[in-house]
């Protein structure tokens, strides 16, 4: 890996508590990054700090070596109770603080100081038994923290050192007002060492800063820089049926080990994931509707080489640490330029080489001129070669009213996630047939398909067709030797 990243700043040059030192070694870090070098020596002067680094530069290690230093040298609050912890650090997804949490551990193991989670979606009775016994580092989401305080859980008044990482995407996920409720039950910003860590330095975030802060100090790392010069980019000009082949070919003449495709909906993730499993390729799509356990696994097994493509929206671009990741996709263009900068970080981390492959299609091509405007480049173009638009296996396409499910199989029982009884997805009419009412009533059982595809829906009334649905029972998969297992489309993915 290339260390042409790094500054001439040694970690032993800051002079830190011996027991800090030993975990920096654990870790494997000697020299500091950009955003490290200019953050810590005033982090470790006790002054506030306001960082703007895009993700993978380092800024988590930043922070919790000024957090761990300021802990070991500091006194502990003479009124600190049992339960409170003395810092806190605020997290915008689950997935990142569970990230947080594995490099403190590395960081902290020789300090002595306790470390704890709280965020949502799993093991709230272990958080919570944890947290009231004690810990001295609390990493929570907003939501969860705010939980705990409320029930008394734990205690906030003795916090000495506050970190908020990816300021921005708390505005961008709605978390603004909760961060502010759990600013206001904090020591005074003087009493407390502040860090705020954002890739964006936005005046929404500055207000944030200068209001719950002590005159911070602003870094900007590079602000003007938006991609870095290690990704190869590229885009592509597919129309929207050969954006399906176009992914299909790339990824299998790459043969990328850990690589990443960026969609605009959940929807299009969900279909993206069945096209690639169609086409014999091993990806898994990663949203809010997958349980937190699943998503931990999938991200475990992504970092670990075990799972060769993950499939996500933007959500899934902010915050997770992944190193090696060769290549980045975008299947849709985004539709903020800021997204498509923070899409390609996943990609040439920590010094790394890597590639960018764009697709501007008919829908989102609209995007291209903002996103070269602010990242101050022009994309590359390449044509398509014929080779990389094989012969693929379509997948049948998800039903109207498709609801999205929960990565452990369809939700209520039903082939389709959304109906009961093999019927209209609730809340939706089903859509009109083609035929005539005769052709109508032939159709086959509702959840039954015919001829390889998804029932057509029918004209007979609807009352018809509630007491049909009372008397039939939910329909199963199709049995094999039917038509619709002859066909060339691919069966539905199979619960886990």
């Amino acid at each position: 890996m290339s260390d042409s990243h790094l500054t001439e700043q040694s970690f032993s040059g800051l002079h830190l508590p011996e027991s800090l030192q030993k975990g920096i070694a654990d870790a494997s870090f000697e020299r500091c990054t950009p955003i490290q070098a200019q953050t810590l020596p005033r982090a470790l002067a006790g002054l506030d700090v306001a960082g703007q680094a895009q993700t993978g530069t380092g800024k988590t290690a930043a922070f919790l070596v000024a957090l761990f230093a300021r802990l070991i040298r500091e006194p502990i609050p003479a009124s600190r109770s049992h339960n409170a912890p003395r810092a806190l650090i605020i997290a915008p997804t689950r997935e990142l603080a569970v990230q947080i949490h594995h490099d403190a551990e590395i960081l902290g193991s020789h300090t002595g100081l306790s470390l704890g989670l709280a965020f949502g979606g799993v093991d709230y009775e272990k958080q919570r038994q944890q947290l009231a016994q004690g810990v001295d580092v609390l990493i929570g989401t907003p939501g969860r923290t705010i939980d705990f305080f409320k029930q008394r859980v734990i205690e906030l008044r003795s916090v000495q050192v506050l970190v908020l990482d990816e300021a921005d995407r708390m505005f961008d996920l709605g978390f603004i007002a909760d961060i502010r409720y759990i600013l206001r039950r904090l020591p005074a910003p003087e009493n407390r060492l502040n860090m705020l860590f954002s890739a964006t330095l936005s005046q929404r975030v500055l207000e944030l800063a200068y209001e719950h802060m002590n005159d911070p100090i602003l870094v900007r790392i590079e602000p003007d820089k938006m991609t870095v010069e290690r990704i190869r980019q590229v885009i592509y000009y597919p129309s929207n049926d050969e954006k399906p082949r176009l992914l299909v070919g790339l990824l299998k003449h790459m043969k990328p080990q850990r690589s990443m495709v960026f969609v605009n909906t959940r929807r299009a993730a969900e279909e993206i994931e069945r096209l690639l499993r169609a086409n014999g390729i091993d990806a898994e799509a990663i949203s809010g509707d997958v349980p937190q356990r699943k998503r931990l696994r999938m991200l475990h097994d992504f970092h670990e080489g075990k799972l060769s493509v993950l499939i996500g929206t933007d959500v899934a671009s902010r915050g997770l640490h992944i190193p090696d990741v060769s290549h980045i996709f975008n299947y849709d263009l985004p539709q903020d330029p800021e997204d498509y900068v923070h899409r390609i970080g996943r990609t040439a981390r920590a010094g790394a080489e890597g590639d960018a492959i764009s697709f501007g299609c008919e829908e989102y091509v609209i995007s291209l001129p903002d996103i070269e405007t602010y990242i101050g480049r022009k994309i590359p173009v390449e044509p398509i070669p014929l080779e990389m638009l094989p012969e693929i296996i379509m997948p049948e396409p998800l039903p109207r009213g498709h609801r999205f499910r929960d990565h452990g199989g369809p939700r209520s029982g039903s082939r389709n996630g959304g109906s009961r009884g093999g019927g209209a997805p609730r809340g939706r009419k089903p859509p009109r047939s083609n035929g005539s009412k005769h052709a109508a009533q032939a159709q086959p059982a509702p959840g039954a398909p015919a001829d390889g595809q998804p029932a057509s829906g029918n004209a007979e009334p609807s009352s018809a067709r509630s007491r049909r649905r009372r008397r039939s029972k939910p329909s199963g998969e199709a049995d094999p030797a039917s038509p619709a297992a002859s066909t060339k489309t691919a069966p539905p993915a199979k619960a886990e």
